[in-house]
């Protein structure tokens, strides 16, 4: 028997998740201290709570390990975990490097360039503000070699509309021929045309 996440709103045949959010999302650190002092200092997010054993729960292997939970913002958490006993952690050699990335979003223009500022008065080498028609964003490295944007939304509801009405046809599109849909050309003209 196999249980379904999702839901169905009868009266428009809209899928609706039954998922009520992200609970937190874990990437791995060198260091938990310094990724703490990291988002905390560059970022401004609040360290909520560390959990550390020497098995793993669900798995019950003898592997040590310090989890620290950070607080996102909007009741997202992302969390680190630090393994001492592992191999020295890499990345995926075969993905560009600004493909895997956390996106953090920020409330304003002034947010976005006060946290840039932060970022370079402590040395990071930050890319942007990048326009990407319907937000702005800044891109830099953590100590562990993440890659983090944060983006300032400043598309209307009109233009996220128009993206919505053809996100189905421009998937179907590169689906079959793995090359930018014409959608996309379009789409970015009249976003840039009321820009």
């Amino acid at each position: 028997m196999s249980t379904r996440i999702e839901t169905r709103d009868v009266a428009s045949g809209n899928r609706k998740s039954a998922l009520a959010g992200i609970h937190h999302v874990a990437y791995r650190c060198r260091d938990a201290k310094e990724t703490v002092d990291f988002y905390r200092d560059v970022l401004g997010m609040d360290f909520q709570l560390a959990i550390a054993e020497d098995t793993v729960p669900s798995t019950g292997e003898p592997d040590p390990y310090m989890h620290v939970f950070l607080d996102a913002g909007g009741g997202n958490v992302l969390a680190f975990f630090e393994l001492p006993n592992a191999p020295e952690m890499g990345r995926d050699k075969a993905t560009p490097q600004w493909v895997q990335h956390i996106a953090f979003k920020v409330s304003d223009m002034d947010s976005l360039l006060a946290a840039k500022a932060r970022a370079e008065a402590r040395g990071l080498d930050v890319v942007g503000p990048t326009h990407h028609g319907i937000f702005k964003s800044i891109y830099f490295f953590d100590p562990n070699g993440h890659r983090l944007e944060l983006a300032c939304d400043i598309g209307t509801p009109d233009q996220m509309k128009m993206l919505k009405d053809v996100a189905e046809d421009m998937l179907e599109e590169w689906s079959r021929t793995r090359k930018a849909p014409r959608h996309a050309a379009w789409l970015h003209e009249k976003i840039a045309e009321e820009s």
